[in-house]
């Protein structure tokens, strides 16, 4: 699923770019990606546009702080909500945001949910809004964790 969501965002600058969506279902199956997976990928996609359809606009800072749920810490994992706060802390994620970043991770029911998953999640939740990330957000979601263990060291 994760693959044919990066190929989304590479392929389609904005989301209303797509193509309906049967056109988008034999599109992806002539690129090769399975039946099984595109059907989740835009199950995914669906519950994305949903829940960022239904959300009130939030200001764009809080004095809050996020309270995990018992089961969204085990299905999150420490090193995806850490990076979670990093990215609000930072100012790069609204607390909106952040929920819906929260609410698309737990729906891919893979726990704790690799960070190249949730970077992939972030990166789909701005594609959606049609917001670009800037330079340091876009750094953030594309560097390995490789890289970012060695930039850590510096």
């Amino acid at each position: 699923m994760f693959d044919i969501l990066v190929y989304l965002y590479e392929t389609y600058y904005r989301p209303d770019a797509c193509p309906d969506t049967a056109a988008l279902v034999k599109k992806l199956s002539a690129v090769g990606f399975p039946e099984d997976e595109i059907s989740e990928a835009l199950d995914w996609l669906t519950g994305l546009a949903m829940t960022t359809d239904e959300t009130q606009p939030a200001p764009k800072s809080s004095s809050g702080f996020r309270v995990y749920a018992p089961i969204e810490i085990s299905a999150l994992g420490t090193q995806a909500i850490g990076f979670i706060q990093f990215l609000e802390s930072a100012g790069l994620l609204s607390s909106l945001q952040r929920e819906i970043v929260i609410e698309r991770a737990l729906a891919v029911n893979e726990s704790p949910l690799p960070l190249d998953k949730l970077r992939i999640i972030v990166l789909m939740m701005l594609w959606s809004q049609g917001t670009e990330p800037d330079m340091l957000m876009f750094d953030e979601l594309l560097l390995s964790d490789d890289d970012n263990a060695t930039r850590l060291l510096h």
